[in-house]
């Protein structure tokens, strides 16, 4: 059959309706479209259209036009439910896009969906959260900026080799924009250290004996004298004096974290944040 000859030149309208923003039925849409070779054609999309008040003018302004395509994305049982008797009554083409796959995986998973809209996006907008809390654990690590101090929604303070870094990051990763400073004797503390809010604030510290373990073998992976002041004992446990003086000073929550594994440590700070805003 020559299709050339039974072809409809009149524009094709298609009607993207979604209750979230429609990013997704908008990008199924033009994907189809364009395995066509046709440029005569419209794409009208209508977020967050979530009832049956929203969807019903426009099914019937897709009716009214020779060519239409309705694409949805309502996960809504009762709009759902409308567009599909619609679809008959008003003798409409249209994709559903989100029914058939959450059909199948619900009966893999063997439990009904949570059918809320816009969740994907929800993820995304997670997704870029994370990143920007990493990008600014990296700006902020080991005092580099004071500024971020004032910025960040947890501050970590310590001496070297309290895990400061990892655990700025394990933070990141939750979502937290953290900054750390480390606590040096000869090192005047920031003073927005001690401007900052008091529960945003935590102090790590770890016992002389863990941190010098630590800085042995960090001097060893560097190929440096394990002689060297900064794995002294007597420099270690002067640095673990100050810094504790330095914590009760500006009133931050102390964490020992000698026995702690990063996730641990992370855990009880975010217990805490959780329980104080």
């Amino acid at each position: 059959m020559n299709l050339d000859s039974v072809r409809d030149d009149s524009k094709l309208m298609v009607y993207v309706i979604s209750d979230s923003i429609g990013e997704t039925g908008e990008l199924i849409a033009k994907a189809s479209v364009k395995q066509f070779d046709t440029k005569d054609f419209a794409i009208k999309r209508y977020p967050y259209t979530n009832s049956v008040e929203q969807v019903k003018p426009l099914l019937e302004e897709a009716a009214a036009q020779k060519r239409a395509l309705v694409v949805y994305t309502n996960v809504d049982m009762e709009t759902r439910a409308y567009i599909k008797r619609k679809e008959k009554e008003l003798n409409l083409a249209m994709v559903d896009v989100m029914g058939p796959p959450m059909e199948k995986l619900e009966t893999l998973l063997g439990y009904e969906p949570m059918r809320q809209p816009g969740l994907i996006r929800r993820l995304d907008e997670n997704y870029f959260k994370k990143v920007e809390s990493i990008e600014f654990a990296v700006q902020y690590d080991d005092g580099k900026d004071p500024r971020g101090v004032v910025k960040a929604d947890i501050v970590l303070v310590g001496v070297s080799r309290t895990s400061k870094t990892p655990l700025s990051m394990y933070l990141a990763n939750k979502l937290y924009k953290v900054a750390n400073v480390p606590l040096v004797p000869e090192v005047p503390v920031p003073k927005e250290v001690y401007e900052k809010d008091k529960r945003r604030l935590f102090g790590l510290i770890a016992n002389s004996e863990k941190l010098y373990t630590i800085r042995e073998e960090r001097l060893r992976a560097l190929g440096l004298n394990s002689s060297a002041k900064y794995a002294n004992v007597d420099r270690i446990k002067e640095e673990v004096d100050y810094s504790v003086q330095i914590m009760k000073d500006i009133g931050c929550t102390i964490i020992d974290v000698s026995n702690k594994a990063i996730e641990e440590t992370a855990e009880i700070i975010n217990d805490y944040m959780i329980s104080r805003f």
